[in-house]
């Protein structure tokens, strides 16, 4: 694999979740109930404060906590994912989220201070230590940043029999390779991503360096879901390696060639996937 694919000197592009929106909610499950209610617990939640939810895609995290919170402001560099997020604000019927375009390591005072900063499957694609540093200044003196650890778009691998069949996602991952190369495609270059255990202490390292204590570890249980071909499909063009654009003129190739796959699958167009534990990290200001 060359430096090129590997990508090194990786920078972010605004083409890196070009066209996913509209994938993104029917294509990730939506985080259960029971997170919200694990965070309401343990941070004692009340209704006061404000949430700052950084990288926060179409609001999949911060309109599930927005009612617990005076005021929530959710932070994005994607202006789709923004205008996402607004309409499903607005069919929610939640009057209480202002929504910010802009980039994690832009943070600005003119934000003012929250009580609690979230972030989901996003920290890994800005500048860690510069974004900590500042949602630290954006922290009253007792907050918390919730960082929550969870993959939305698909489940785990298994062989425990589940209501339908699994989406086969190792050949849907070939089938991309097949399409874009094996280099992980990210906006206009490439990057491969640590493996987990390297992922988290980088992202231990920033926290600490940025002055947080902790973190204190909380999980969800893991659960089953039922999916349908579309809900497949989506979950695939929410990817930032599998972005609608990235195919070109061959999108609706792919398009096709997956959904024959899927129902080859599963003829009934139903799937299973047993999705895995939710975990959030707690850092103290």
């Amino acid at each position: 694999m060359t430096d090129a694919v590997r990508g090194p000197g990786w920078q972010w592009d605004p083409s890196l979740f070009a066209g996913c929106a509209p994938f993104y909610v029917r294509g990730r499950v939506a985080y259960p109930p029971e997170l919200a209610d694990l965070l309401v617990d343990v941070l004692d939640l009340d209704g006061r404060g404000r949430l700052l939810d950084v990288g926060c895609g179409p609001g999949s995290l911060t309109l599930l906590l927005a009612s617990h919170f005076e005021e929530a402001v959710g932070v994005d560099a994607d202006e789709q994912m923004l205008a996402e997020a607004e309409r499903q604000a607005l069919a929610a019927g939640i009057t209480n989220v202002a929504w910010v375009h802009g980039k994690g390591e832009d943070i600005s005072p003119d934000l003012g201070h929250y009580r609690v900063a979230s972030m989901a499957a996003s920290f890994h694609w800005m500048d860690r230590g510069r974004v900590a540093g500042l949602l630290r200044q954006r922290l009253l003196d007792d907050g918390v940043v919730a960082y929550v650890r969870a993959t939305m778009h698909r489940g785990v691998d298994g062989n425990a029999p589940l209501r339908h069949p699994r989406p086969p996602r190792h050949r849907i991952d070939a089938l991309v390779a097949d399409f874009l190369g094996e280099g992980r495609r990210a906006g206009l270059g490439y990057r491969q991503l640590d493996p987990e255990d390297e992922h988290a202490r980088k992202d231990a390292r920033s926290f600490g360096a940025a002055g947080f204590t902790g973190p204190t570890r909380l999980e969800v249980p893991g659960w089953v879901v039922d999916r349908d071909t579309e809900e497949v499909v989506a979950s695939v063009f929410s990817m930032s390696y599998a972005a609608p654009h990235l195919f070109g003129d061959r999108v609706g190739q792919f398009e096709d060639e997956l959904r024959t796959m899927l129902k080859q699958a599963s003829p009934t167009g139903q799937f299973s996937e047993q999705m895995r534990e939710i975990a959030v990290d707690l850092w103290h200001r």
